[in-house]
């Protein structure tokens, strides 16, 4: 298991209805992760969740350096089935390694 850092927001629309957003934010890959994709999500560690959510943190430099790539030595990958493409699956069988 692991956190991913976002941000989540509510506002009013203009025309008075109530919006809530949010977004996972994402950095540059590590090594493992370059050669699957341009960026990856921000990965948390245990340590900085409470930090990452404390909303009365404003101090912009404490927070920039959790933007880093989670390290790829403590990762691994392996493929999965092309169905995690479609947003219509949704179960186990999807994270299952591809023999």
């Amino acid at each position: 298991m692991f956190v991913l850092a976002g941000l989540y927001d509510s506002w009013i629309s203009p025309d008075g209805r109530k919006i809530s957003t949010c977004t996972i934010l994402t950095t540059k890959p590590n090594s493992l992760m370059a050669s699957i994709h341009d960026r990856m999500p921000v990965i948390l560690r245990p340590e900085q969740e409470a930090q990452w959510l404390d909303r009365t943190n404003r101090n912009v430099k404490q927070l920039e350096w959790m933007l880093e790539p989670y390290p790829a030595e403590e990762m691994y990958a392996y493929p999965v089935s092309a169905r995690v493409g479609q947003v219509k699956h949704d179960d186990p069988e999807l994270i299952l390694p591809i023999r």
